[in-house]
Parts: C-alpha cells; structure tokens; sequence
C-alpha cells in the first residue's frame, strides 16, 4: 500500500512534529518585562531634561513640580553666555575625538599584529597589556602626572590626550575580533602582492567596522565621562574639560538649579547620541569578538 502524494507516513513509535505556537502579541513578551524597566532607567534622564526647561522657583518649591507650567530657556541661555561652557565643550569635543582617533589607528595596529603576527614573547606580551587593565587608576595616577610633568604637557590638553592615545582595551578588542575573521582572504590578498600594512587597511578594516564602532564609542564615553584625571592634570579653567568645567560650575552656582540641570543636559546628549548611533555596530561587536580565544 503506498501513501498518498504530498503525505508522509510515520513510523511506529515516532510522535508528529509539533508546529511552535503562535504568540498572541505582536512583539516578544519579554517586552512587557523589559519596557517598564528601560523606563525605569530612563526616568532621572526625563527629569533632568524636565528640569533644565523649569525656572528656579519650580524646580526649589517643595513639593517639587513634576512637570513644568512652560518652557523656561532661562538656563541654557545662562550656562552658553555667562559661563565657559563653550570653550570647555571644545576643550572635551578635542580631547575626546583625538583618543578615539589614536585608539582607532595604534589599536588596529597593535590588535592585528598580535592576531597575525608571531614574535618572540608575543603571548606574555599580550598578558601584560592584559594586566594593565586590571591595575586601578589610584595607583597609576602619580606616576603619570609625573611623566607628564617631565614632558611639560601639566595645565594643558596635552596631559588629557597624551595617556588616551591607546588602551589595552582597544588593542585586546580588536585583536579578537581579528581572529574571528577567515584567513583566506588574507591570503588571497597576499597573493596579489599586497604587503601586510595593505591588507589590513584595503581587506581587515573594512570587515572590523562592528568592533571599530565599538572601540570608537567606547573610548569617547570614558574619556568624555573622565573627572579625575583631568582635576589632577588641570589648573586654568581655560583648559577646563566639560566634566570639570561642571562640577566647579555646580559649586559656585548652586542655588541656579535650571543652569545646573541645564548644563548636565548638554554634557549627557552627545554621549547619549553617539552611544544609540552605534547600538547595533556595539552588540555586534561584543557577541563576535568574545567567542575565539
């Protein structure tokens, strides 16, 4: 007896595959879990936004306003003409933007040439660079004030960039990153009489743009976030860091809670702009470059 065309026959013993069910919602329940919770985190950044448009009496009067009765400007218009907020913005947008660059350049090199290359000592090498990241801060700072007063650079940008250039961060994240990536096209570009500072810059780069957005953005959060070095390092408040400039503007107008508010409000959107931009690039990145050691 034969079955008909189109079914099959199960055998004995065997049960039907069961089809998956079909969620009743439009999105993965996990969402009624996650929603509420990325709210929950999201409310000090709405109240802070909230309070920067609010006028010093709303923001003092007790109980506190939860929503303002106008858009007050009053603060942002004090924090850009009465305060040094500008120059410390530039101050940080080149400080952040040099590290990210120097990262991006001397991190691909040093990554690849552990990924690809083999030296003598190159894997004691490499668990040093690793070490470094284990050492807190409180124990390198004096030695690295030091060296940047033998080099002159104390009271200026220079004493911010100088020891951002690059990271072992940098360096082990893209290494492994390196190494997930196929040989053969390597070779392939060997072949055609590519030198190996070629193939990195015409075949790996353009391949490592995940782990390059995350190096990138990782880097201008730390040092666009830093406070304690640039307190160290700094003395003129012409060479004031946005972080710095902050914190000595918090202190000596306290009682201006909008400029205060306002002025964090400038300081958080580009690090929360450049962290959404690159979402994606930074989860691709870290779920890619931790599998292969």
């Amino acid at each position: 007896m034969t079955a008909t065309t189109g079914q099959s026959a199960l055998r004995p013993g065997t049960r039907p595959a069961h089809r998956p069910r079909r969620s009743p919602l439009p999105f993965s329940a996990w969402h009624l879990l996650l929603a509420p919770l990325a709210l929950l985190f999201a409310v000090p950044l709405i109240w802070l936004l909230l309070s920067s448009v609010m006028s010093d009496a709303e923001i003092n009067k007790f109980p506190p306003a939860l929503w303002p009765s106008g858009i007050d400007l009053e603060g942002y218009r004090y924090v850009l003409s009465n305060a040094g907020f500008p120059r410390w913005f530039a101050n940080s947008l080149i400080v952040s933007v040099t590290a990210v660059v120097a990262n991006l350049v001397f991190g691909a090199l040093g990554g690849y040439a552990f990924a690809r290359m083999r030296f003598a000592g190159s894997r004691v090498l490499m668990v040093l660079i690793l070490a470094t990241m284990v050492i807190p801060f409180q124990l390198t700072m004096i030695p690295t004030f030091l060296v940047m007063k033998r080099l002159g650079l104390i009271d200026t940008l220079g004493a911010l960039i100088v020891p951002s250039l690059v990271t072992p961060f940098a360096v082990f994240l893209l290494r492994q990153f390196f190494l997930s990536l196929p040989r053969e096209l390597e070779e392939a570009a060997w072949i055609d009489g590519c030198s190996r500072l070629r193939v990195l810059v015409s075949v790996v780069l353009p391949l490592s743009r995940p782990a390059l957005t995350t190096v990138a953005v990782l880097t201008f959060l730390t040092t666009w976030n830093d406070l304690t070095w640039p307190l160290i390092a700094i003395n003129h408040d012409s060479q004031y860091t946005l972080q710095l400039g902050l914190a000595t503007f918090q202190g000596k107008h306290h009682t201006r809670w909008a400029a205060v508010m306002a002025g964090n409000v400038i300081t958080v959107l580009p690090v929360l702009l450049a962290f959404l931009g690159a979402q994606r690039s930074f989860i691709q990145s870290i779920t890619s470059s931790g599998l292969k050691g």
